[in-house]
């Protein structure tokens, strides 16, 4: 009897595991929907629609964004890390991925790598510091003089408490010496906005979609926080040259992920529909035009980057006193 039960459970094992194979041979059969954290129309938004619509092409059905703003990604983050790792829901994730558990630790509710599963890193975004164009603001130095001399500090945006321009304003501070207020906002594009209406005296904002607004007088570009200067932005300073050395490193990216469990086959789908994408010309086109550099690395290579990722906020977040709100 002992025999003809074992004999059964191993033909039962053997028939799901033929069953799981063969799904996800086939996949995908059904809506592929990629969550992003951030509100529509920021950085992370903006290039989660382009590669979704040739991510789409590639993988012979829809591949949907929907965004779920809110607490500096964590609705839309916990929302991925508890969904059944098919391949059929994704996440498109910042810095904050990894910053968030560092700031509120078990509150976060998740580990950025225990829980997930990497697909590819997708791009780096610069961050620039911006003001109104017709601020008084005119140059860094005018900032950082008139923080100085304002009791309260100024005003600076961000897309959240922990996000990267919320990490690039207070090590700014910090090293500067000066004091500055946080406004966190539900995504970057609304707090752009409060800054370009002057209610908010600044932030740090990846460079994505910001030329027309520079072009169009509605935002003062301050400093570039790349390495280099930057084309876009003729004349404008680096931070590094204005004292604050190995800024660049603040730069934000942008990643894939899938729930941990997916398997192997449908990341490696994902995977290369990512990669495809990030060759076409049109969308190389359109990263260059946004400011963002495309990557399209394996799994264990984003792996690896979000071990490393996570080292270097560590250090920011001790040397800055960055406390969870």
């Amino acid at each position: 009897m002992k025999k003809l039960l074992s004999a059964s459970l191993l033909a039962l094992t053997s028939l799901l595991a033929v069953n799981v194979l063969a799904q996800t041979a086939a996949y995908p059969t059904q809506t592929i929907k990629v969550i992003i954290g951030f509100a529509a129309g920021g950085p992370t938004d903006v290039i989660g629609r382009i590669l979704a619509q040739h991510m789409t092409g590639t993988l012979g059905q829809s591949v949907v964004i929907e965004n779920r703003t809110g607490a500096n990604s964590l609705i839309g983050t916990r929302e991925v890390a508890k969904a059944k790792p098919d391949g059929y829901t994704l996440l498109l994730a910042s810095l904050s991925h990894n910053v968030n558990p560092l700031l509120l630790k078990e509150k976060a509710e998740y580990d950025p790598l225990g829980n997930f599963a990497p697909v590819s890193l997708v791009a780096n975004l610069p961050l620039v510091v911006v003001t109104a164009y017709d601020s008084p603001l005119q140059t860094l130095g005018d900032l950082i003089a008139k923080a100085k001399s304002t009791p309260d500090g100024l005003t600076y945006g961000s897309a959240g408490n922990g996000g990267s321009a919320h990490l690039a304003g207070a090590l700014m501070s910090t090293v500067a010496g000066i004091k500055t207020l946080h406004v966190p906002f539900r995504g970057n594009a609304p707090a752009l906005t409060e800054v370009m209406a002057g209610r908010v005296s600044f932030m740090f904002y990846p460079m994505i979609g910001i030329a027309n607004l520079v072009a169009d007088k509605r935002l003062r570009v301050l400093a570039v926080g790349s390495s280099k200067p930057l084309p876009d932005f003729p004349g404008v300073p680096t931070m590094d040259s204005l004292g604050f050395k190995n800024f660049e490193q603040t730069a934000p990216w942008v990643g894939m992920l899938a729930p941990t469990g997916t398997p192997d086959m449908v990341v490696s789908k994902l995977n290369t529909a990512m990669k495809l994408a990030l060759q076409q010309p049109e969308v190389i086109k359109r990263m260059k035009e946004l400011g963002a550099t495309p990557i399209g690395d394996s799994p264990a290579e984003f792996k690896a980057f979000l071990i490393s990722d996570r080292e270097r906020w560590a250090k920011v977040i001790e040397a800055s006193g960055i406390k969870a709100d």
